[in-house]
C-alpha cells in the first residue's frame, strides 16, 4: 500500500464517532476509488443504515451480498426493494456449488453436521473471491454487536481478503441505528419486527425475543457466534 493511501487510512481512522461516519465512507470512497464495495446482509439494522448513508454519498458505490442460496424469503424480497428504492443493482455472491452439489459432496445438511465447513464453502470462500476485485470493504459491523466484535477498528488491513476493511459505524450503538432507521425511514428486514435479532440463513437461524444480543438466535444448539468473516 502507497505512503498517500495510508496516510488517508489513519486520517479515517482518527474521525470522531457517529457524526464523522459520513466523512468516513468519503474519503474511502475517494481514496481508492472505483475499487470499493459495499457489504450488505440484509439481515441486519446496521448494514440497512450504512447502506442509506453510502447512497446519499455515492449511489454508484458497488453494492453487494453472500447470497449462501439459504436465506430467508422476506431477505430476498428486501434486496428488491432496496434495488427499487434507490436505483441500484445488488450483487449476489454465490458459492461455487448449489445447495444440492454440496449435499452430493459432502452429505445432507451439512449445517446440521458441522456449520463451520458449511459458513466456509457458502460464505467465506465466495466472499474472498469477490473481494479480489475491490481494494476496499466497507462493512457494518460494530464494535457493540457482540463480544467477538468489540476490539473492531474502524479501518484494518484483511490479510485473510488482501483488502481494507472499513468499518464507519463501529462506535455506533444499537439505539443509535434504530434511531437513524426511523429518522430516514429506512427499509429493514421484516423479520427483525418478528422476534429475530438477526437474519442468516433459514436452517441456522432463530428468534430470540426479548434478548439483548444481537448475535442471538444464531447456530441455535452450537457454540458459534461467527461465520468466520468478521473474525
Amino acid at each position: 500500500m502507497g505512503s498517500e493511501a495510508s496516510g488517508a487510512l489513519a486520517t479515517i481512522a482518527r474521525a470522531p464517532h457517529i457524526s464523522a461516519a459520513r466523512e468516513i465512507i468519503a474519503r474511502t470512497l475517494e481514496t481508492f476509488p472505483g475499487r470499493v464495495a459495499l457489504s450488505v446482509s440484509f439481515g441486519g439494522a446496521s448494514g440497512m443504515a450504512l447502506l442509506d448513508l453510502t447512497m446519499q454519498i455515492d449511489p454508484k458505490t458497488r453494492v453487494f451480498f453472500v447470497d449462501t442460496e439459504l436465506l430467508f424469503p422476506e431477505t430476498y424480497a428486501l434486496v428488491r426493494r432496496v434495488e427499487e428504492r434507490y436505483g441500484i443493482s445488488v450483487d449476489a455472491v454465490t458459492p461455487r456449488q448449489t445447495v444440492a452439489e454440496q449435499a452430493a459432496a459432502h452429505g445432507d445438511a451439512l449445517w446440521s453436521r458441522d456449520p463451520d465447513a458449511c459458513c466456509n464453502l457458502r460464505k467465506v470462500e465466495p466472499l474472498r473471491r469477490y473481494l479480489a476485485d475491490v481494494d476496499a470493504w466497507i462493512t457494518g459491523v460494530r464494535r457493540d454487536q457482540s463480544t467477538s466484535r468489540s476490539w473492531l477498528p474502524v479501518t484494518a488491513w484483511n490479510e485473510t481478503s488482501g483488502v481494507v476493511k472499513v468499518a464507519p459505524l463501529a462506535d455506533w450503538t444499537n439505539d443509535d441505528v434504530w434511531a437513524y432507521v426511523a429518522e430516514n425511514d429506512v427499509p429493514v428486514n421484516t423479520l427483525l419486527h418478528d422476534g429475530y435479532r438477526s437474519l442468516g440463513c433459514t436452517h441456522c437461524t432463530a428468534r430470540a425475543p426479548g434478548n439483548d444480543d444481537e448475535r442471538a438466535g444464531r447456530w441455535p444448539g452450537f457454540a458459534k457466534t461467527e461465520c468466520g468473516i468478521h473474525v
